[in-house]
Protein backbone atom coordinates (compact mmCIF):
# COMPACT_ATOMS: atom_id res chain seq x y z
CA UNK A 1 0.00 0.00 0.00
CA UNK A 2 0.87 3.30 -1.32
CA UNK A 3 0.33 5.82 1.94
CA UNK A 4 0.97 9.92 1.77
CA UNK A 5 0.84 11.74 5.32
CA UNK A 6 0.36 15.28 4.88
CA UNK A 7 0.34 18.25 6.92
CA UNK A 8 2.37 16.78 9.98
CA UNK A 9 4.87 18.15 11.55
CA UNK A 10 7.78 16.02 11.44
CA UNK A 11 10.12 15.49 14.25
CA UNK A 12 12.88 13.29 14.67
CA UNK A 13 15.63 13.42 17.39
CA UNK A 14 18.06 11.74 14.91
CA UNK A 15 18.69 14.13 12.72
CA UNK A 16 17.15 17.31 14.54
CA UNK A 17 14.44 17.76 11.81
CA UNK A 18 11.76 19.93 12.85
CA UNK A 19 9.25 21.18 10.01
CA UNK A 20 5.78 21.01 8.60
CA UNK A 21 5.98 18.11 5.63
CA UNK A 22 4.69 15.36 4.01
CA UNK A 23 5.81 12.12 4.07
CA UNK A 24 4.95 9.59 0.87
CA UNK A 25 5.38 5.71 1.81
CA UNK A 26 5.83 3.07 -0.38
CA UNK A 27 6.28 -0.70 -0.33
CA UNK A 28 6.89 -0.11 3.58
CA UNK A 29 9.39 2.28 3.48
CA UNK A 30 9.87 6.09 3.50
CA UNK A 31 10.49 7.17 -0.18
CA UNK A 32 10.07 11.06 0.56
CA UNK A 33 9.85 13.18 3.26
CA UNK A 34 9.20 17.35 2.68
CA UNK A 35 8.43 17.41 -1.37
CA UNK A 36 6.58 14.71 -2.79
CA UNK A 37 6.74 13.73 -6.48
CA UNK A 38 3.40 14.54 -9.04
CA UNK A 39 3.36 11.16 -10.15
CA UNK A 40 2.92 9.81 -6.41
CA UNK A 41 -0.30 8.42 -6.03
CA UNK A 42 -1.20 6.78 -2.66
CA UNK A 43 -4.10 4.18 -2.29
CA UNK A 44 -4.41 6.35 1.24
CA UNK A 45 -3.78 9.68 2.75
CA UNK A 46 -3.84 10.80 6.16
CA UNK A 47 -4.31 14.34 6.99
CA UNK A 48 -2.00 15.32 9.87
CA UNK A 49 -2.58 18.67 10.08
CA UNK A 50 -1.87 19.73 14.18
CA UNK A 51 0.01 16.40 14.66
CA UNK A 52 3.18 15.63 15.50
CA UNK A 53 4.71 12.79 13.11
CA UNK A 54 7.41 11.39 15.19
CA UNK A 55 9.50 8.16 14.86
CA UNK A 56 7.87 5.23 16.26
CA UNK A 57 8.88 5.24 19.79
CA UNK A 58 11.24 2.60 20.95
CA UNK A 59 10.44 0.73 24.39
CA UNK A 60 13.35 -1.37 26.05
CA UNK A 61 11.33 -2.93 28.92
CA UNK A 62 8.38 -4.49 27.86
CA UNK A 63 6.68 -7.99 29.53
CA UNK A 64 4.74 -9.53 26.47
CA UNK A 65 3.90 -12.56 29.20
CA UNK A 66 4.03 -15.05 26.70
CA UNK A 67 5.07 -18.05 26.84
CA UNK A 68 3.46 -19.56 29.82
CA UNK A 69 2.05 -16.26 31.93
CA UNK A 70 -0.89 -16.44 29.56
CA UNK A 71 -3.70 -16.03 32.96
CA UNK A 72 -1.76 -12.01 33.44
CA UNK A 73 -1.79 -11.12 29.44
CA UNK A 74 -1.93 -12.64 25.53
CA UNK A 75 0.73 -11.00 23.53
CA UNK A 76 -2.26 -9.79 21.45
CA UNK A 77 -3.35 -7.47 23.97
CA UNK A 78 0.28 -6.57 24.63
CA UNK A 79 1.25 -5.99 21.35
CA UNK A 80 -1.95 -3.56 20.85
CA UNK A 81 -2.13 -2.17 24.10
CA UNK A 82 2.07 -1.23 22.19
CA UNK A 83 0.84 0.26 19.23
CA UNK A 84 -1.97 2.31 20.73
CA UNK A 85 0.74 4.12 22.91
CA UNK A 86 2.88 4.72 19.57
CA UNK A 87 5.51 1.56 20.57
CA UNK A 88 6.54 0.54 17.06
CA UNK A 89 9.95 -1.38 18.99
CA UNK A 90 10.50 -3.09 21.98
CA UNK A 91 12.07 -5.05 24.04
CA UNK A 92 11.12 -8.12 25.99
CA UNK A 93 13.20 -9.54 28.81
CA UNK A 94 13.87 -13.04 28.88
CA UNK A 95 11.80 -14.13 32.49
CA UNK A 96 9.17 -15.81 30.62
CA UNK A 97 7.95 -19.53 31.29
CA UNK A 98 9.99 -21.47 30.27
CA UNK A 99 12.79 -19.02 30.34
CA UNK A 100 14.34 -17.96 26.75
CA UNK A 101 17.15 -19.65 26.99
CA UNK A 102 16.83 -22.54 23.99
CA UNK A 103 16.61 -20.93 20.11
CA UNK A 104 13.17 -23.09 19.88
CA UNK A 105 11.75 -20.60 22.33
CA UNK A 106 13.33 -17.50 20.54
CA UNK A 107 11.41 -18.78 17.31
CA UNK A 108 8.34 -19.54 18.80
CA UNK A 109 8.08 -16.15 20.18
CA UNK A 110 9.28 -13.87 17.39
CA UNK A 111 7.42 -16.12 15.06
CA UNK A 112 3.52 -15.24 17.21
CA UNK A 113 4.53 -11.81 17.25
CA UNK A 114 5.29 -11.28 13.62
CA UNK A 115 1.80 -12.99 12.50
CA UNK A 116 0.08 -9.86 14.45
CA UNK A 117 2.06 -7.09 11.89
CA UNK A 118 2.38 -5.24 14.77
CA UNK A 119 5.26 -3.83 17.37
CA UNK A 120 8.47 -5.13 16.34
CA UNK A 121 9.64 -7.36 18.50
CA UNK A 122 13.04 -7.72 19.80
CA UNK A 123 13.76 -10.48 22.51
CA UNK A 124 16.94 -10.46 25.01
CA UNK A 125 17.92 -14.34 25.75
CA UNK A 126 18.88 -15.22 29.20
CA UNK A 127 22.29 -15.09 30.10
CA UNK A 128 22.56 -18.30 32.47
CA UNK A 129 20.49 -21.89 32.06
CA UNK A 130 17.20 -20.73 33.82
CA UNK A 131 18.14 -17.14 34.86
CA UNK A 132 19.80 -19.53 37.78
CA UNK A 133 23.47 -17.85 37.15
CA UNK A 134 25.40 -21.05 37.42
CA UNK A 135 25.44 -21.80 33.47
CA UNK A 136 25.68 -19.88 30.65
CA UNK A 137 23.59 -20.23 28.08
CA UNK A 138 24.47 -20.56 24.40
CA UNK A 139 24.93 -17.14 23.13
CA UNK A 140 25.72 -17.80 20.16
CA UNK A 141 22.79 -20.00 18.88
CA UNK A 142 20.79 -17.39 20.75
CA UNK A 143 21.40 -14.59 18.88
CA UNK A 144 21.47 -16.35 15.01
CA UNK A 145 17.44 -16.85 16.43
CA UNK A 146 16.92 -13.11 16.75
CA UNK A 147 18.31 -12.25 20.50
CA UNK A 148 19.42 -8.84 20.42
CA UNK A 149 21.02 -9.14 24.22
CA UNK A 150 21.33 -11.17 26.93
CA UNK A 151 20.12 -10.30 30.77
CA UNK A 152 18.74 -11.89 33.85
CA UNK A 153 15.60 -9.81 34.22
CA UNK A 154 14.99 -9.56 38.13
CA UNK A 155 17.57 -12.71 38.83
CA UNK A 156 20.99 -11.45 40.24
CA UNK A 157 23.69 -13.23 39.86
CA UNK A 158 25.37 -13.87 42.49
CA UNK A 159 28.39 -15.63 41.49
CA UNK A 160 30.97 -13.15 40.50
CA UNK A 161 32.91 -15.50 38.62
CA UNK A 162 30.06 -16.29 36.61
CA UNK A 163 29.58 -12.99 36.10
CA UNK A 164 32.96 -12.50 34.79
CA UNK A 165 32.43 -15.34 32.37
CA UNK A 166 29.63 -14.09 31.03
CA UNK A 167 31.33 -10.63 30.62
CA UNK A 168 34.41 -12.26 29.18
CA UNK A 169 32.35 -14.36 26.66
CA UNK A 170 30.28 -10.98 25.41
CA UNK A 171 32.97 -9.78 24.70
CA UNK A 172 34.50 -12.11 22.47
CA UNK A 173 31.26 -11.56 20.31
CA UNK A 174 30.68 -7.89 20.91
CA UNK A 175 27.11 -8.53 22.73
CA UNK A 176 25.33 -6.68 24.95
CA UNK A 177 24.94 -7.88 28.67
CA UNK A 178 21.52 -6.30 30.33
CA UNK A 179 21.72 -6.19 34.06
CA UNK A 180 19.18 -4.31 36.91
CA UNK A 181 21.83 -3.46 38.96
CA UNK A 182 20.53 -4.73 42.31
CA UNK A 183 22.62 -7.35 45.26
CA UNK A 184 20.50 -10.60 46.07
CA UNK A 185 20.93 -10.60 49.54
CA UNK A 186 19.74 -6.45 50.33
CA UNK A 187 17.41 -6.63 47.44
CA UNK A 188 14.99 -9.05 49.17
CA UNK A 189 12.86 -6.25 50.59
CA UNK A 190 9.66 -4.58 49.03
CA UNK A 191 9.94 -0.91 49.58
CA UNK A 192 12.85 1.55 49.50
CA UNK A 193 14.33 1.62 52.95
CA UNK A 194 13.49 5.20 54.67
CA UNK A 195 11.69 6.38 57.48
CA UNK A 196 8.43 5.60 55.69
CA UNK A 197 9.33 1.24 55.03
CA UNK A 198 10.05 1.66 58.66
CA UNK A 199 6.58 3.56 59.78
CA UNK A 200 4.96 1.20 58.17
CA UNK A 201 6.76 -2.03 59.07
CA UNK A 202 7.83 -3.15 55.30
CA UNK A 203 10.65 -4.77 54.43
CA UNK A 204 13.37 -2.45 52.86
CA UNK A 205 15.64 -2.14 49.80
CA UNK A 206 18.54 0.30 50.52
CA UNK A 207 20.29 2.45 47.60
CA UNK A 208 23.29 0.37 48.66
CA UNK A 209 21.66 -2.81 46.86
CA UNK A 210 22.12 -0.62 44.16
CA UNK A 211 25.56 0.98 44.46
CA UNK A 212 27.10 -2.59 45.71
CA UNK A 213 26.11 -4.70 42.50
CA UNK A 214 26.92 -1.55 40.40
CA UNK A 215 30.82 -1.23 41.92
CA UNK A 216 30.99 -5.23 41.66
CA UNK A 217 30.03 -5.02 38.00
CA UNK A 218 32.43 -2.10 36.88
CA UNK A 219 35.17 -3.72 38.53
CA UNK A 220 34.30 -6.75 36.36
CA UNK A 221 34.05 -4.45 33.31
CA UNK A 222 37.44 -2.68 33.74
CA UNK A 223 38.58 -6.12 33.53
CA UNK A 224 36.97 -7.44 30.68
CA UNK A 225 37.34 -4.15 28.82
CA UNK A 226 40.92 -3.72 28.98
CA UNK A 227 41.52 -7.22 28.07
CA UNK A 228 39.40 -6.86 24.97
CA UNK A 229 40.81 -3.90 23.72
CA UNK A 230 44.31 -5.36 24.29
CA UNK A 231 43.67 -9.04 22.14
CA UNK A 232 41.64 -6.90 19.54
CA UNK A 233 37.89 -8.05 20.60
CA UNK A 234 34.90 -6.50 20.11
CA UNK A 235 33.83 -6.14 23.34
CA UNK A 236 31.45 -6.36 25.60
CA UNK A 237 28.53 -3.53 25.89
CA UNK A 238 26.76 -3.36 29.63
CA UNK A 239 23.36 -1.83 29.80
CA UNK A 240 21.78 -1.22 33.16
CA UNK A 241 18.35 -1.85 33.53
CA UNK A 242 16.03 0.82 35.72
CA UNK A 243 18.12 2.77 37.75
CA UNK A 244 16.78 3.96 40.54
CA UNK A 245 18.81 6.19 43.07
CA UNK A 246 20.68 9.05 42.68
CA UNK A 247 24.07 6.93 44.32
CA UNK A 248 23.81 4.54 41.72
CA UNK A 249 23.34 7.29 38.67
CA UNK A 250 26.31 8.89 40.31
CA UNK A 251 28.25 6.03 40.05
CA UNK A 252 26.95 5.32 36.20
CA UNK A 253 28.04 8.98 35.46
CA UNK A 254 31.33 7.93 36.46
CA UNK A 255 31.39 4.82 34.78
CA UNK A 256 30.76 7.04 31.57
CA UNK A 257 33.31 9.73 32.58
CA UNK A 258 35.75 6.98 32.75
CA UNK A 259 34.98 5.43 29.06
CA UNK A 260 33.41 2.11 30.31
CA UNK A 261 30.99 1.10 27.67
CA UNK A 262 28.24 1.67 29.65
CA UNK A 263 23.85 3.01 29.16
CA UNK A 264 21.29 2.89 31.02
CA UNK A 265 17.57 3.25 31.46
CA UNK A 266 15.09 4.79 33.87
CA UNK A 267 11.29 3.81 34.36
CA UNK A 268 8.47 6.08 33.99
CA UNK A 269 7.10 4.66 37.64
CA UNK A 270 10.81 6.10 39.32
CA UNK A 271 10.59 9.08 37.27
CA UNK A 272 7.71 10.19 38.43
CA UNK A 273 6.68 8.47 41.84
CA UNK A 274 8.21 8.32 44.96
CA UNK A 275 7.58 6.35 48.07
CA UNK A 276 5.45 8.79 49.41
CA UNK A 277 2.68 7.49 46.93
CA UNK A 278 2.74 4.41 48.46
CA UNK A 279 -0.23 5.88 50.83
CA UNK A 280 -2.28 3.82 52.29
CA UNK A 281 -0.24 0.23 51.66
CA UNK A 282 -1.53 0.72 48.10
CA UNK A 283 -0.29 -2.07 46.10
CA UNK A 284 -0.68 -0.87 42.42
CA UNK A 285 2.67 1.05 43.76
CA UNK A 286 4.46 -2.55 44.43
CA UNK A 287 6.99 -2.33 41.78
CA UNK A 288 10.74 -3.10 41.19
CA UNK A 289 12.95 -1.34 41.44
CA UNK A 290 10.49 0.16 44.69
CA UNK A 291 9.61 3.62 44.32
CA UNK A 292 12.59 5.93 46.37
CA UNK A 293 12.76 9.57 47.93
CA UNK A 294 12.38 12.67 46.11
CA UNK A 295 15.94 13.27 46.16
CA UNK A 296 15.98 10.01 44.36
CA UNK A 297 13.45 11.01 41.96
CA UNK A 298 14.76 14.49 40.96
CA UNK A 299 18.24 12.96 40.95
CA UNK A 300 17.18 10.66 38.10
CA UNK A 301 14.85 13.64 36.09
CA UNK A 302 18.18 15.53 35.85
CA UNK A 303 20.02 12.76 34.83
CA UNK A 304 17.68 11.73 32.12
CA UNK A 305 17.59 15.94 30.97
CA UNK A 306 21.51 15.53 30.70
CA UNK A 307 21.84 12.90 28.80
CA UNK A 308 23.19 10.51 31.59
CA UNK A 309 20.34 7.90 31.41
CA UNK A 310 19.92 7.13 28.12
CA UNK A 311 16.65 5.85 27.38
CA UNK A 312 13.44 5.98 29.30
CA UNK A 313 11.51 2.83 29.29
CA UNK A 314 7.32 1.95 30.56
CA UNK A 315 8.57 -0.60 31.91
CA UNK A 316 5.23 -2.78 31.45
CA UNK A 317 4.76 -5.29 33.13
CA UNK A 318 0.93 -6.76 33.30
CA UNK A 319 -0.23 -8.27 36.39
CA UNK A 320 -3.38 -10.52 37.08
CA UNK A 321 -5.83 -9.06 39.32
CA UNK A 322 -5.75 -11.89 42.09
CA UNK A 323 -1.98 -11.24 42.43
CA UNK A 324 -1.90 -7.84 43.06
CA UNK A 325 -5.40 -7.29 45.18
CA UNK A 326 -3.29 -8.23 48.42
CA UNK A 327 -1.32 -7.21 51.28
CA UNK A 328 1.39 -5.01 49.82
CA UNK A 329 4.04 -7.19 50.88
CA UNK A 330 2.16 -10.23 49.16
CA UNK A 331 1.36 -8.12 45.64
CA UNK A 332 3.09 -9.37 42.31
CA UNK A 333 5.08 -6.35 41.63
CA UNK A 334 4.49 -4.76 38.51
CA UNK A 335 2.28 -2.46 36.45
CA UNK A 336 0.87 -1.66 33.34
CA UNK A 337 2.40 1.13 31.52
CA UNK A 338 3.40 0.68 27.84
CA UNK A 339 -0.32 2.70 26.39
CA UNK A 340 1.14 5.69 29.23
CA UNK A 341 4.75 5.71 28.04
CA UNK A 342 4.46 8.82 25.23
CA UNK A 343 2.29 11.06 27.65
CA UNK A 344 4.77 10.40 31.05
CA UNK A 345 7.49 11.24 28.73
CA UNK A 346 5.91 14.26 27.51
CA UNK A 347 4.72 15.24 31.12
CA UNK A 348 8.23 14.87 32.68
CA UNK A 349 9.18 17.59 29.68
CA UNK A 350 6.75 19.98 30.52
CA UNK A 351 7.20 19.96 34.32
CA UNK A 352 11.20 19.92 33.86
CA UNK A 353 10.85 23.19 31.11
CA UNK A 354 12.48 20.75 28.22
CA UNK A 355 11.22 20.73 24.85
CA UNK A 356 9.28 18.07 23.14
CA UNK A 357 11.99 17.28 21.07
CA UNK A 358 14.00 16.21 24.13
CA UNK A 359 11.02 14.12 25.42
CA UNK A 360 10.84 12.10 22.25
CA UNK A 361 14.93 11.87 22.11
CA UNK A 362 14.70 9.76 25.38
CA UNK A 363 11.70 7.59 23.12
CA UNK A 364 13.83 7.21 20.07
CA UNK A 365 16.85 7.67 19.44
CA UNK A 366 18.12 7.37 22.63
CA UNK A 367 16.71 3.59 22.90
CA UNK A 368 17.94 3.20 19.16
CA UNK A 369 21.38 3.97 20.45
CA UNK A 370 21.36 1.61 23.22
CA UNK A 371 20.36 -1.39 20.73
CA UNK A 372 22.87 -0.34 17.88
CA UNK A 373 24.30 -3.05 15.77
CA UNK A 374 22.48 -5.76 17.46
CA UNK A 375 19.31 -4.11 15.24
CA UNK A 376 20.82 -5.60 11.85
CA UNK A 377 19.56 -4.30 8.57
CA UNK A 378 17.07 -2.27 10.80
CA UNK A 379 19.69 0.31 12.64
CA UNK A 380 18.69 2.89 10.37
CA UNK A 381 15.15 2.95 10.48
CA UNK A 382 14.35 1.87 14.03
CA UNK A 383 13.77 5.15 15.88
CA UNK A 384 14.50 7.42 13.19
CA UNK A 385 12.52 8.76 10.31
CA UNK A 386 14.73 8.75 6.95
CA UNK A 387 14.83 8.58 3.17
CA UNK A 388 14.40 4.68 2.72
CA UNK A 389 13.94 3.39 6.18
CA UNK A 390 11.11 1.42 7.59
CA UNK A 391 8.09 3.36 7.87
CA UNK A 392 7.79 2.82 11.67
CA UNK A 393 6.09 6.22 12.64
CA UNK A 394 3.95 7.77 15.83
CA UNK A 395 1.45 10.19 14.74
CA UNK A 396 0.19 11.79 18.00
CA UNK A 397 -2.07 15.27 19.06
CA UNK A 398 1.08 17.82 21.11
CA UNK A 399 -2.55 19.27 22.36
CA UNK A 400 -4.21 16.42 24.07
CA UNK A 401 -5.26 15.52 27.13
CA UNK A 402 -6.96 12.31 28.40
CA UNK A 403 -7.10 10.81 32.17
CA UNK A 404 -5.78 7.17 32.67
CA UNK A 405 -8.83 4.88 33.36
CA UNK A 406 -7.95 0.99 33.39
CA UNK A 407 -11.05 -0.43 32.12
CA UNK A 408 -9.98 2.05 28.29
CA UNK A 409 -6.32 0.23 28.14
CA UNK A 410 -5.82 -2.14 25.90
CA UNK A 411 -3.36 -4.02 27.90
CA UNK A 412 -5.27 -7.08 29.73
CA UNK A 413 -3.34 -5.75 32.90
CA UNK A 414 -5.29 -3.63 34.48
CA UNK A 415 -3.32 -2.16 37.39
CA UNK A 416 -1.41 1.31 37.03
CA UNK A 417 -0.15 3.63 39.84
CA UNK A 418 -0.98 6.39 37.03
CA UNK A 419 -5.17 5.59 37.42
CA UNK A 420 -6.80 8.98 37.19
CA UNK A 421 -3.70 11.01 35.97
CA UNK A 422 -3.96 13.41 33.28
CA UNK A 423 -2.17 12.33 30.22
CA UNK A 424 -0.63 15.13 28.07
CA UNK A 425 -0.32 14.03 24.26
CA UNK A 426 -2.83 11.32 22.35
CA UNK A 427 -1.42 8.73 20.05
CA UNK A 428 -4.10 8.96 16.97
CA UNK A 429 -1.82 6.62 14.59
CA UNK A 430 0.90 4.04 14.47
CA UNK A 431 2.56 3.06 11.21
CA UNK A 432 4.61 -0.14 11.68
CA UNK A 433 6.25 -1.34 8.25
CA UNK A 434 4.18 1.27 6.45
CA UNK A 435 1.18 -0.33 7.98
CA UNK A 436 -1.05 1.25 9.94
CA UNK A 437 -1.27 -0.83 12.97
CA UNK A 438 -3.36 1.24 15.13
CA UNK A 439 -5.44 4.38 14.26
CA UNK A 440 -7.95 6.70 16.30
CA UNK A 441 -11.04 7.75 14.28
CA UNK A 442 -9.68 11.39 14.59
CA UNK A 443 -6.41 10.40 12.32
CA UNK A 444 -8.47 8.89 9.19
CA UNK A 445 -9.12 11.73 6.25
Amino acid sequence: MKILIQNGRVMDPASGRDELADIAIAAGRIIAIGKVAPDFHANRTIDASGLVVAPGLVDLAVRLREPGQEHAAMLESEMAAAVAGGVTSLVCPPDTDPVLDEPGLVDMLKFRAEKLHQSRVFPLGALTRGLKGEVLTEMAELTESGCIGFGQAEVPIVNAQVLQRALQYAATFGYTVWLRPQDFWLGKGVAASGPLATRMGLAGVPAAAETIALHTLFELLRGVHGAAKAAGEKGVHVHLCRISSAAGLALVRQAKAEGLPVSCDVSVHNLHLTDVDIGFYDSRMRLQPPLRQQRDREALRAGLADGTIDALVSDHNPVDADAKVLPFAEAEPGATAVELLLGLAAKWAQQDGLGLMQALAVLTSGPQAVLGGALGTLQHSVGQISVGGAADLCLFDPNASWAVEPVALRSQGKHTPFEGHEMPVGVRATLVGGQVAYEAAQASA
